[in-house]
Formats: structure tokens, C-alpha cells, sequence
């Protein structure tokens, strides 16, 4: 039996169009909900992404705005234009494009903390990482964990019980992610680089999230009959032909898993389109 695809496409269209209705309400009320990001230096794969982001925010009715500083920006500079957007009251939320790049890497979360909390749409503040730590939700929670359980909560409404096991553990999705499982009463495994018998432990898993950056790494062996897979990795595999074409995979070897799995998402088209749409989400919160 072949595995559920979760359409991520299909869900980001459904919330986004609650969100426009959200912002036409807003607006409504007198308030233009408004998105600033910060994007420094020329990674071409930050300003993909920042320029997808700006056309949602434009098909959702959110003005957004884009502040640019070159590669060689001082952690100084970046400081300034946070600060300016922190006293902008059109300004609702304040997104900075990570990775910033490399010799700015020691002050990165110094500048991430130098954002308003209530304007923190990456929800990455410590205030926003203690409220989500310890289960307040006026908090502002990260995008693509909180796209993920969406994504999982598509399939099965009550995860109450259920093993989850995330492999990865970083501050942007591991560590919030397995915090969201918490709060849904899941029995929750960080599993990452160090973990001895990785294959095992994911084998147990009743929800399986991967992000970890390598390609294909999750196969069939480690996935457990019936488990809801959720893939937020994003590799670029080099063309197999001559001027042929890159390919993007995620985590997980797709096509020998979806015959194990109940559910699982595609890459792209997963948890992609979920991202962007939990960050107009987050700004509207932030505006409300």
C-alpha cells in the first residue's frame, strides 16, 4: 500500500486564504499589517527565498518591505536597520534572512536577540523560545515546526501517545519542534549526529520528522509500517546528464519509504509552502 502524499501546496493555499481574510479585517480596523525583512549579502538561495516570500505576502494583502545591505555589512549596520524597524509602528513583524554571512556568523544571534519579541516573526527571541518552552501561546512560534505539525495534525487529528522522533536539534526547528509534539502529548526523541543506532531509534517512531541536511538519508529500513513522515530537508542533487538538470530531495529516500509509511511529504511541495505560510500567519498574529 502506497503512502498518503501530504499536499503542503494544497494546505498553505487553505491557510493563506484564512490569513487574507485576517488582514482585510485588520485593515478594516485601521491597522495595514506590515512585514519587514532584512537580507544581507547575495546568497542566491536567501534571495529566493525572500523573494517568495514578499510575493505571499502581497497575494495575502500584507505590505512588505525588503531591506538590503551588501556582503560586507558591519554587525553595526545590521543593528541600525533592526533597530529603525523595532520604533516603525507600520512595521508589525522583522524577519532577518539566516545564515547572515560568514563574518557576521559569532554575532548572529546577538542581532536575532536585538529584535522586539512582539515583532519576532521567526520566533526566535528567547522570549518567544521560553513561552513556546514553557506552553504559553501568545507566543510567536518558528514557521517551519509549527507548518510541520499542521502538516502531521492533516492526517491524524489526536497525537496523544504517539512516539515522534525528530532527527535534528537545532534552535530554528529541532528543539521547537519537539517542543510542539510535547504539548500535543506525544513521547518525544531527539535523535541527531551523535545519536548511537539512529536507524533503531527512528524505527520506533509513530511520527518521524527529518532535518538534517543530508540527502536521502532516512531509507526504507529505518522507517516503522504506518508512520506519518514528515521530510524538511532540502538538498540539490547534481544532474545526472550532462546539461541536465538539478534535482531537489529531502531527508528521506522518498520513493523506498512511501511504500512503508501511512503519510509522508514530497520535496518539494512538503513543508515548503507551509513555511511561508505560517510566517504571514505569525505577522498577522503579531499585528493582532
Amino acid at each position: 500500500m502506497s503512502a498518503q502524499i501530504i499536499n503542503g501546496k494544497e494546505i498553505a493555499a487553505n491557510l493563506r486564504e484564512t490569513i487574507k481574510a485576517d488582514v482585510e479585517t485588520l485593515k478594516a480596523n485601521g491597522t495595514a499589517v506590515g512585514l519587514a525583512v532584512i537580507l544581507v549579502g547575495d546568497d542566491p538561495a536567501s534571495h529566493v527565498y525572500v523573494g517568495s516570500k514578499i510575493k505571499a505576502c502581497e497575494a495575502a494583502g500584507i505590505s512588505s518591505i525588503e531591506r538590503r545591505l551588501d556582503d560586507n555589512a558591519t554587525e553595526d549596520d545590521v543593528r541600525k536597520v533592526i533597530e529603525a524597524l523595532n520604533a516603525d509602528e507600520t512595521i508589525h513583524g522583522i524577519l532577518l534572512q539566516l545564515p547572515l554571512p560568514a563574518h557576521l556568523s559569532d554575532v548572529q544571534e546577538g542581532l536575532v536577540q536585538t529584535i522586539l519579541p512582539e515583532k519576532d516573526v521567526d520566533g526566535l527571541t528567547t522570549l518567544n523560545a521560553g513561552k513556546l518552552f514553557l506552553g504559553h501561546d501568545d507566543g510567536l512560534v518558528p514557521c517551519t515546526p509549527q507548518g510541520s505539525l499542521l502538516l502531521i495534525k492533516e492526517i491524524e487529528q489526536n497525537l496523544s501517545g504517539k512516539h515522534a522522533v525528530v532527527i535534528g536539534r537545532s534552535n530554528l526547528f529541532g528543539k521547537p519542534m519537539a517542543q510542539l509534539l510535547l504539548q500535543e502529548n506525544c513521547t518525544v526523541t531527539i535523535a541527531h549526529s551523535r545519536t548511537k543506532n539512529i536507524e533503531d531509534v527512528c524505527k520506533q517512531a509513530d511520527i518521524l520528522v527529518a532535518a538534517v541536511g543530508r540527502a536521502k538519508m532516512v531509507k526504507a529500513d529505518w522507517v516503522k509500517d504506518g508512520a506519518i513522515i514528515i521530510d524538511v530537508g532540502i538538498n540539490r542533487l547534481p544532474p545526472t546528464i550532462e546539461g541536465g538538470k538539478s534535482k531537489l530531495v529531502g531527508d528521506v529516500d522518498f520513493d523506498a519509504v512511501q511504500d512503508i509509511a501511512k503519510a509522508i511529504t514530497p520535496v518539494p511541495g512538503g513543508v515548503g509552502p507551509m513555511t511561508i505560510a505560517c510566517l504571514l500567519a505569525n505577522t498577522v498574529k503579531a499585528a493582532q
